[in-house]
């Protein structure tokens, strides 16, 4: 009798030990980027044209859609290193296109590796850590025999991501991959281009956005920047067809989003909502729910970190701005993301024009303590033609323009949008009498947020209204910005652990085994 009772004792150890195994094997993790893409050019975010982004829709289709996301910086390695840190970019030094001495904190590549995770990296590789070289498993831009792949090669992006799970599986690890497409960033698409899109759009069809004229030239803009929208989408749906094919779609959280919006003027290297605005996705087979929704909480760039962590389970870093969403990725409510707090400094040639931005469901508030109506906006986005279509056109007497363009160089010193009814930021409600009690909040939020995470902004900003107290701010992050770009580091500076583990080097990727 006591036999017959061992059996099915140990099958019940057995099969516990197997459920727990079960419960304890962490996912893999798939994030996929796309560069300077505005969210309403994707077809589940509001897009005006047909079919820019099938894949994409596909994603959010099986996933769930955060409707309200948005990163913090409107240009791509501050705004890239935020994502990967879960700071703010004062709080990791990392304000512009520039290496930081001396990183004393942990990156999505640390994080991932000491969860056990595989770390590959496809494309952008300088623009995602704080300096470089950074200690990933693997640089999955790299092909086996030394070469790179091109950046808007649409079916190279499924050979990394195929490339990836096979160096992760032959080290008996979960992946993490972060696979950064190129498009739409410029170069856009043009006719006759050996990296072709699936689809051609014309200027006559293409949507002109509310934040620029109608205009030819512009036009002409906007459908080489749709075309690269959906070549895109096209490097998504190789990456995804790679997943597939590798048997692990099941269980892998994959992650889509965007850098920050068109590089066009009043959304790259700006913090206007459709600068800002993300279109971020999560489709995580049985724990985010299918065609899902979420339009009430405000997440940021800022946040994604920290969720992965969870994700990975993992501590949350003390150092940590940001805090993980897990719960809403799995549809459940919460308090504390009623807004979003935006930040830029400066362009990639390290011209400093800091800005600060609080957004809400309903506003968005905007400090710029550079403008003083005599300096002038540099950035990405003045070569455009759009940019030279406007200037042109305010030239020729065209005076709503010229007020726009106006606007765009040199700004004012506080900026009120009700991005409700006017996402496109239109019309500034600073002096607006019925908007008073809402500027009066915002500035609140702003100053608070500013100073719980030790803003060099912030003190100009108690001194809002006082030029002299401008200058001075001004006259200290040039000089900053000028001092980092004399001392640039020549290495690898990091003194972390697991700098020391990579010797801060980025391994080629292996090549996979043949099927």
């Amino acid at each position: 009798m006591k036999h017959t009772l061992l059996i099915p004792f140990y099958a019940v150890l057995f099969a516990a030990a197997f459920a727990i195994g079960q419960e304890e094997k962490k996912p893999n993790i798939l994030v996929i980027t796309v560069d300077d893409m505005s969210a309403d050019s994707i077809g589940v975010f509001g897009c005006k044209l047909k079919d820019t982004s099938p894949n994409v829709d596909k994603l959010a289709a099986e996933g769930r859609k955060f409707a309200m996301a948005h990163v913090q910086v409107g240009n791509c390695y501050p705004s890239r290193n935020v994502m990967w840190s879960g700071r703010y970019p004062h709080n990791t030094g990392v304000e512009g296109f520039y290496a930081v001495k001396n990183v004393d904190f942990p990156t999505l590549a640390d994080l991932m590796q000491e969860a056990g995770y595989f770390v590959g990296i496809r494309g952008k590789v300088s623009h995602s850590s704080p300096n470089q070289p950074w200690h990933w498993d693997a640089d999955l831009t790299i092909r086996s025999d030394g070469t790179k792949e091109h950046i808007k090669d649409v079916e190279s992006y499924g050979r990394s991501t195929a490339q990836g799970i096979a160096n992760a599986k032959e080290a008996g690890k979960p992946f993490c991959l972060n696979v950064n497409i190129s498009d739409p960033h410029k170069p856009f698409w043009k006719p006759n281009d050996p990296h072709p899109a699936s689809k051609i759009y014309t200027a006559d069809e293409v949507p002109v956005p509310g934040f620029l004229p109608d205009a030819p030239e512009i036009r002409n803009e906007l459908a080489l920047y749709y075309t690269s929208v959906r070549r895109a989408d096209d490097a998504v749906g190789s990456i995804l067809e790679a997943l597939e094919e590798s048997g692990e779609t099941d269980n892998t959280v994959v992650i889509f989003l965007s850098d920050h919006g068109m590089p066009l003027p009043f959304a790259k290297t700006q913090l206007y909502h459709h600068s800002t605005h993300t279109p971020f996705i999560v489709r995580w087979p049985g724990v985010a729910e299918a065609g899902s929704v979420d339009d009430e909480h405000l997440i940021s760039a800022v946040d994604f970190l920290p969720t992965l962590c969870e994700i990975a389970g993992l501590p949350q870093d003390e150092g940590f701005d940001g805090k993980s969403f897990l719960g809403l990725i799995k549809g459940e409510t919460g308090d504390g993301w009623e807004t979003v707090f935006k930040v830029y400094n400066e362009n990639s040639g390290g011209a400093r024009h800091p800005m600060r931005g609080l957004q809400t469901k309903n506003y968005l508030y905007l400090f710029n303590p550079w403008s003083n109506g005599e300096r002038k906006v540099t950035g990405a986005t003045l070569g455009t033609a759009s940019y030279k279509a406007m200037k042109k056109m305010a030239a020729g007497g065209n005076e709503d323009v010229a007020a726009r363009i106006k606007l765009f160089d040199y700004r004012e010193l506080e900026e009120l949008y009700d991005v409700k009814s006017d996402p496109d930021c239109l019309v500034n409600l600073v002096d607006s009498p019925d908007h008073q009690d809402a500027l009066k909040e915002h500035r609140k939020l702003l100053q608070k947020v500013m100073d719980e995470t030790n803003d060099h902004a912030a003190a100009p900003f108690r001194g809002l209204g006082i030029q002299k107290v401008m200058d001075r701010y001004m006259e200290q992050v040039e000089a900053e910005s000028k001092e980092r770009r004399a001392n640039r580091p020549k290495k690898n500076n990091r003194k972390s652990k697991g700098n020391e583990k990579g010797k801060g080097k980025v391994r080629e990727a292996k090549k996979p085994k043949a099927a």
